[in-house]
């Protein structure tokens, strides 16, 4: 492991690893924001890695730094040994073959004007493949469309949940290694959520495909993720097996998160409302320990100190000076 104390980096290789990852903004007047400060993490072949935390904490950014949209600030960002940080022009769009995204807005993710079969095929066209209709045919099928239906139509006559599947049949047409879903189900029906996660499922085994899912939804999070990163204003707090991070939190921020999950059960009384504090800027993050302001546990080492990531249990790491504490 990364002894930095900001790294939750197990030995052994990764498909994806991301290091000391800031993404900065400069704004008016010289002032930054500071979306994303610090990560690190890494992602093995095979496993799904959710990213959980409110609006703002930096899911998006990070995912979007990984992808070198915009490159980050500094850190690096290795994807199947290779540094996507130093790699720019021709050899990015090479590696980025093998490193696509499924993004939350499937309507407006898709060109209105194009016929679905050309939205499919345009990466395989980009790079010159010649049997580019046999494999728009193949995903279409994979991903529930029938090729020969829906080939010559235009996004705007589907379902949000069918411009999803053909935005993960356009992903996966690439052959990628890793698939980063932002927020894949957050814009569709209840009912079409369930069809949709499932689906991504059932394609991560046929094709042996690595996800990074980010989502703000924990039940999400909890049903596809192998392991679960919490971050917060651009932070890790906790990172660990989906199983013990659900039932054995460490941060309180991370037990904040999953006490106001609300509970289907109307014989089930609601839990204590959080009390109301002013949510910190990213501009002006607050010293030490960035939940500090929100946390019932704060003491004056909170605000002194940074807590660094330590392994609470085996493979589950806190950033937190009182973690454990109730």
């Amino acid at each position: 492991m990364a002894g930095s104390g900001t790294a939750a980096l197990r030995e052994g290789d990764a498909l994806l690893r991301v290091e000391d990852l800031h993404v900065e903004y400069p704004l008016t007047r010289g002032k930054v924001a500071h979306a994303v400060s610090g990560l690190s993490f890494d992602v093995r072949e095979g496993e799904t890695l959710g990213l959980v935390g409110e609006s703002g904490c930096g899911k998006s950014t990070t995912a979007r730094a990984i992808l070198q949209l915009p490159p980050p600030t500094r850190g690096s960002v290795r994807f199947d040994g290779v540094d996507l940080t130093g790699l720019a022009g021709r050899r990015l769009r090479r590696v980025r073959q093998r490193l696509q995204v499924i993004q939350q807005d499937p309507v407006s993710a898709l060109n209105p004007r194009r016929r679905v079969r050309d939205i499919v095929a345009e990466g395989l066209r980009v790079w010159g493949e010649r049997a580019a209709s046999a494999r728009v045919t193949e995903m279409l099928d994979a991903v529930g469309l029938d090729a020969t239906a829906v080939g010559d139509r235009r996004p705007g006559q589907f379902s949000g949940g069918q411009c999803q599947r053909i935005s993960i049949a356009r992903a996966l047409v690439l052959e990628p290694k890793l698939l980063i879903c932002d927020e894949p189900v957050s814009a569709l029906d209840v009912s079409v959520q369930a069809q949709i996660l499932n689906l991504i499922e059932d394609l991560k085994e046929k094709y042996g495909i690595t996800v990074l899912f980010v989502s703000h939804d924990l039940g999400v999070i909890k049903v596809v993720s192998d392991r679960v990163m919490v971050l917060y204003l651009g932070k890790v707090c906790e990172i660990g097996p989906t199983q013990s991070l659900y039932s054995r939190p460490a941060h309180p921020y991370t037990r904040m998160l999953l006490e106001s999950v609300p509970v289907p059960d109307p014989e089930v009384a609601p839990g204590p409302v959080p009390a109301a504090r002013e949510l910190p800027s990213v501009v002006d993050p607050p010293s030490g320990c960035r939940f500090r302001t929100r946390c019932p546990l704060a003491t004056e080492r909170c605000a002194a100190e940074e807590p660094q990531l330590r392994e609470s249990a085996p493979g589950h790491f806190v950033a937190c000076h009182h973690a454990g504490e109730s």
